[in-house]
């Protein structure tokens, strides 16, 4: 049984994640370096739950009671003993492999390990633990308390019985898991990105401005959020990483970042985190950049 659950990383996706495994009664153990995200990912945690007893979609004792399973730590050491570590931490395959080496000790032998990984491949990252066949990846959507799907995804060596673990808990989580082969970027961004690099790219040649196609997008092809708007909620920086594995991955023109969601990383404009993306939020109503 996976009774307790390590989530390494405490920024939106770690946080979304530890948010519904505590709400599936689960304790939660949540590690990050930084004490300040830490902090404020329980601050986060506290008000998304808020919403949803606002919402009537929970109860505010089932709050208490799921706030009161998570706990937070900087230390790798306190997973020890975990029954699945989910690491949640930036989208750059040298950090993740890096976490896994130094987590693999201390954790019990019958530990399951999942990446929530995007893009990167399972069977790689796979060989960075010293248990190929306990790890897989389990790629939650953002907003993790909203959105119902979880891509299940098998590396080469990932034995039935850590998938069907997985599967059963993604279940209890309330989440629909799909499964995806171990390709770059799985199946969602597989589709969503390189539809947001185009509509980048629809900027950068001058097709239409940061409104217009937004706009277009949304009002006729009936999407929820335009594609810009969307690569901010995202992360521009995430974006470019999930193109980038596409492009080295495949091997395919057609993958190629634009040089405009280049430019705009490299300028530290990542979208909604940092205030500044293709929209500037810094007033009650974002404004296009372009």
């Amino acid at each position: 049984m996976l009774n307790k659950i390590g989530v390494i990383g405490a920024g939106q996706m770690g946080s979304g994640i530890a948010h519904v495994c505590a709400l599936a009664e689960h304790e939660v153990i949540m590690v990050d370096i930084d004490e300040d995200a830490l902090r404020n990912s329980l601050e986060r945690i506290d008000g998304n739950m808020s919403r949803q007893v606002k919402r009537t979609l929970i109860a505010e004792e089932d709050k208490a009671e799921a706030l009161a399973r998570i706990s937070t730590a900087s230390g790798l050491n306190t997973l020890a003993d975990c029954d699945l570590v989910i690491e949640a931490a930036t989208e750059v395959e040298t950090t993740k492999i890096e976490i896994f080496k130094a987590l693999c000790p201390h954790l019990k032998d019958s530990a399951l390990l999942a990446s929530n990984t995007s893009s990167i491949s399972i069977t790689r990252l796979a060989t960075a633990t010293d248990r190929p066949e306990k790890f897989m990846g389990m790629h939650f959507m953002n907003p993790v308390p909203m959105m119902k799907l979880v891509e299940l995804i098998r590396g080469l060596a990932t034995s039935d019985a850590t998938f069907v673990a997985v599967q059963g808990l993604t279940k209890k989580l309330g989440k629909t898991g799909t499964i995806s082969e171990d390709f770059p970027a799985f199946i969602v961004n597989r589709i969503l990105l390189p539809m947001i690099n185009e509509a980048v790219y629809t900027l950068y040649e001058g097709v239409g401005n940061v409104d217009s196609i937004d706009t277009s997008m949304k009002l006729g092809a009936n999407h929820p959020m335009g594609p810009l708007e969307l690569a901010d909620f995202i992360g521009l920086d995430t974006c470019l990483a999930v193109m980038q594995v596409l492009y080295d991955g495949l091997a395919d023109s057609k993958y190629r970042p634009c040089p405009l969601l280049v430019k705009y990383v490299e300028a530290g404009w990542l979208g909604r985190k940092t205030g500044r993306g293709f929209y500037d939020y810094s007033a009650d109503e974002p404004v296009p950049t372009r």
